[in-house]
């Protein structure tokens, strides 16, 4: 059954959400995991390797465990599920973004979408949203472009 979303509001860097169901919480780790996700999903489903990915590009960025990083990408899943309005409601975390987090953000998602090997349209053009949703310019995209490049080319 799906949570509607009741009200919202930012404490500091966090968002308060209440449903019918009570209160939740979410900051720049769920938002983060929650792109991450609907960008791997543009393709209609998550595959392993950009599972395998996400797990990596959060424990590493947000310095968590594994099991941490997996536990964070299933609540995102989950209440993406629950509550479909979640995705708009998110973007109301993004100024709480430096622009360099929101740079990171984009070459996480751009490492995501290359995980299994294949290009997806689908999956850059959910790219695009998520960008344009949390308001990450076109200057930082750029930039992420080219740090992605020179991280994953052969021979870095």
């Amino acid at each position: 059954m799906s949570k509607a979303i009741v009200s919202k509001h930012l404490e500091g860097t966090t968002l308060v959400v209440e449903t019918n169901d009570g209160t939740e919480t979410y900051d720049a780790q769920f938002l983060v995991a929650a792109m991450l996700i609907f960008v791997a999903q543009g393709s209609g489903t998550i595959e392993p390797e950009e599972s395998a990915k996400m797990i990596d590009l959060i424990e590493e960025h947000f310095k968590l465990h594994g099991a941490e990083s997996l536990e964070l990408l299933t609540r995102a899943i989950s209440e993406m599920a629950e509550k479909p309005e979640l995705r708009q409601v998110l973007a109301d975390l993004a100024p709480t973004l430096s622009d360099a987090d929101k740079e990171d953000i984009a070459v996480m998602a751009l490492k995501v979408m290359a995980a299994n090997g294949r290009r997806q349209v689908a999956e850059m053009e959910k790219f695009n949203e998520a960008v344009e949703a949390i308001g990450i310019s076109p200057e930082t995209v750029h930039r992420a472009f080219d740090r992605y490049f020179a991280e994953t080319m052969p021979g870095k």
